[in-house]
C-alpha cells in the first residue's frame, strides 16, 4: 500500500479497528460482545449509507437515526479503495465475534452482518466498473448460486402447454392469444388493484397482528424497469407503484398486489421493523441495501407469500369470481390460464440463463430476445423491458425464482402433517421477522 493510500485512509471516517476480543473467561462476554457488535452495526450502517452516496440504488430503504447518515458532500472520485479496506476491517471484526462466541444469538448477528458485507464488496467493485461472471456476484451479492438449464430443459416444459393452449399455432404465440383476453383496461386498474390488495391485507391480518397504525399509499408510475415496487418508509408505512408502461393481466393484479403488500415487501419490512429494530435494538435493520443477500429473502419470501396467501385453487378462484368482472373481462379460460401460468411459472428460471448469457456474453441481444419470448412466454415489449432489468440490476433476477424455491423448500419441509396452512403462516412469519442468510435456507 502506498503511503498517499495510507493518507487518504486515514481521512475516511468509517475506517474500523479490529475488534479486540474480551477474555472466553469473563462472565459478561454475551454483555460486552453485544456491546461491541452493536457499535459495529453502527459502523455497518454508515458504511452503507455512504456507499448510497455514490450508487443511488444501492439503500433501498432506510428508517434509522439522522446521527449515522454521512456528514458531508461526497468525495469527487469514487473511493472505491477506501471503502473496500472499511468493509474488510468491519468483517474482520465481525468474524473474530462469530469465531469464538459461544452466544447463538450473537454468532448469527454478526454472521448475517458479514455475509451483508461481502456484498457491499462486490457492489462496490461493481460501481468502479469491475464485473465478474453471473455466478460470481450472485454467489457475493446474495448467497446463492442459481442451477444451469439448458435449452432442452425449456423446450420439455414449453411442451407441456400444447395439449393444454387453444388455437393452432406456436405455442408461445397460442399463450400469448390467451393471455390477452385478461388484459386489464386501465380505467380498471386502480379498482382492480386496490380490490386485491385488500384482500391479500385481510388474509394476512387473520394469522399475524400487523401494527395498528400500518398503511400505504398507491401509486401508477411509468418509464421504469420493473412491474412493481414497495418504497419502504418506516414507521409500518410504504409507498406501492405499480408500472403501468405495459399491458397488465389480471393475474399480475394479484401476484404483483400481494409481492409489494401483504403478506410481501410491505409485511416484511414492517415485522423486521417491529421485532428487530424497535423490540430487540438491532440498528442494522434500519439498512435495507438492495444489492444484498437480504434481497433473496425479501424477493423469495414475497414471490412465495402469493402461494402463502392464496394457495391451491383460491387465486384462480379469486380472479375469476372477483377481479375479472370487477374488471369487466370475460371469465372464459381462465383455469386454462391459470393452468398455463403454473407451468410459465417453472420457465421463469430461463430469465437467470438470458442473465448469464449477457453478463458473460455468450449470448447477443436477439438471442436473449427470443429466449424470454419462446420460453418464458412474454410478448416483445416485455422481454425488452427485461432485458432492460437484467442490464441495470444483472444476476438480481435469481432472487425471485430461485429465492422463491429455497423458501418455499424450506417452510414446506418443516410443515407438520395435516397441519399445511397454519404450520405454513406461522413458519413464513418466522423468515420474516429474523435475520435470515440464504444459507441458513439449505440447512
Amino acid at each position: 500500500m502506498t503511503f498517499t493510500n495510507i493518507r487518504k485512509m486515514k481521512k475516511i471516517v468509517f475506517l474500523f479497528p479490529l475488534f479486540v476480543a474480551c477474555s472466553c473467561n469473563d462472565k459478561s462476554e454475551p454483555a460486552k460482545m453485544k456491546e461491541d457488535l452493536s457499535g459495529l452495526a453502527e459502523k455497518y450502517v454508515r458504511l452503507g449509507l455512504t456507499i448510497g452516496q455514490y450508487d443511488p440504488d444501492f439503500v433501498d430503504a432506510f428508517y434509522g437515526p439522522d446521527s449515522l447518515k454521512p456528514i458531508g458532500p461526497k468525495q469527487p472520485v469514487f473511493p472505491k479503495d477506501s471503502l473496500l479496506a472499511a468493509v474488510n476491517s468491519l468483517r474482520d471484526s465481525l468474524n473474530s465475534i462469530t469465531a469464538i462466541t459461544t452466544n447463538d444469538t450473537i454468532r448469527k448477528r454478526s454472521a448475517w452482518l458479514s455475509s451483508q458485507l461481502l456484498a457491499f464488496a462486490r457492489r462496490i467493485r461493481i460501481d468502479a466498473g469491475e464485473f465478474g461472471s453471473f455466478d460470481d456476484e450472485s454467489k457475493e451479492l446474495y448467497g446463492a448460486t442459481a442451477q444451469v438449464y439448458d435449452e432442452r430443459h425449456f423446450q420439455s416444459l414449453v411442451g407441456k402447454l400444447d395439449s393444454l393452449l387453444p388455437g393452432k399455432g406456436s405455442i408461445p404465440a397460442r399463450f400469448q392469444q390467451l393471455a390477452n383476453h385478461f388484459i386489464i383496461p386501465k380505467d380498471k386498474l386502480d379498482t382492480v388493484f386496490k380490490t386485491a390488495i385488500a384482500e391479500c391485507r385481510k388474509r394476512t391480518r387473520a394469522h399475524y397482528p400487523l401494527p395498528e397504525n400500518e398503511t400505504f399509499e398507491l401509486e401508477y408510475v411509468n418509464n421504469k424497469p420493473w412491474s412493481g415496487y414497495n418504497w419502504y418508509k418506516g414507521n409500518y408505512k410504504s409507498v406501492i407503484q405499480i408500472n403501468t408502461d405495459l399491458q397488465i393481466f389480471i393475474d399480475r393484479a394479484i401476484d404483483v398486489g400481494s409481492h409489494e403488500s401483504y403478506p410481501g415487501h410491505h409485511v416484511y419490512n414492517m415485522m423486521l421493523e417491529k421485532n428487530l429494530y424497535h423490540d430487540k435494538g438491532y440498528v442494522e435493520i434500519s439498512l435495507y441495501p438492495l444489492y444484498s443477500p437480504q434481497s433473496l429473502i425479501a424477493e423469495g419470501s414475497a414471490n412465495y407469500g402469493i402461494e402463502v396467501a392464496f394457495p391451491g385453487q383460491e387465486k384462480t378462484d379469486f380472479a375469476k369470481h372477483v377481479l375479472l368482472p370487477l374488471a369487466g373481462l370475460d371469465t372464459t379460460g381462465t383455469d386454462i390460464y391459470f393452468k398455463a401460468l403454473a407451468i410459465r411459472d417453472q420457465l421463469n428460471y430461463a430469465r437467470n440463463e438470458v442473465g448469464r448469457g449477457l453478463l458473460n456474453s455468450t449470448m447477443t441481444e436477439t438471442e436473449a430476445l427470443r429466449w424470454l419470448m419462446n420460453y418464458c412466454l412474454l410478448n416483445h415489449e416485455t422481454a425488452v423491458k427485461s432485458i432492460s432489468f437484467i442490464r441495470k440490476n444483472r444476476s438480481y433476477v435469481i432472487n425471485y425464482n430461485y429465492g422463491k424455491d429455497l423458501v418455499k423448500q424450506y417452510i414446506e419441509s418443516r410443515e407438520r402433517t395435516g397441519n399445511g396452512p397454519s404450520d405454513r403462516w406461522s413458519l413464513f412469519g418466522w423468515l420474516l421477522s429474523n435475520e435470515v442468510r440464504p444459507s441458513d435456507l439449505l440447512n
